[in-house]
């Protein structure tokens, strides 16, 4: 491996920014939701289907989360959920981050519960 696929694989991102369409794909396929969002973003609304775990509790702990599933991030606008989407990649997980977060997941005219 030369120098620049060295480099290329070192800033590569572990982990895959998705569109809401994406998402609601890999959804279908049986992928797990997570929103990384505070208690008070969640109870603003959530997408139906998506398992609240804050990103502090994520970074301590990933109980609950099928690590035989891919794993979707989401938050309010997308920064939070790439740090989450990172950290899952580093543990293993097929981890893929919502760009746009609930803004964009709510500007396509999915449902917010």
């Amino acid at each position: 491996m030369g120098l620049f696929d060295s480099l290329k694989k070192a800033f590569s991102k572990p982990y895959q920014t998705i569109s809401v369409a994406q998402a609601k794909e890999l959804l279908g396929s049986g992928a797990t939701l997570i929103d990384v969002r505070s208690a008070q973003e969640w109870r603003t609304g959530r997408a139906p289907q998506a398992k609240h775990v804050p990103l502090d509790r994520l970074q301590t702990s990933t109980t609950g989360i099928n690590r035989n599933k891919p794993v979707i991030a989401v938050c309010a606008s997308g920064v939070r959920s790439a740090s989450a989407a990172r950290l899952l990649a580093a543990r293993g997980y097929q981890a893929y981050s919502v760009r746009g977060g609930m803004a964009a997941w709510r500007q396509a005219g999915e449902p917010v519960r």
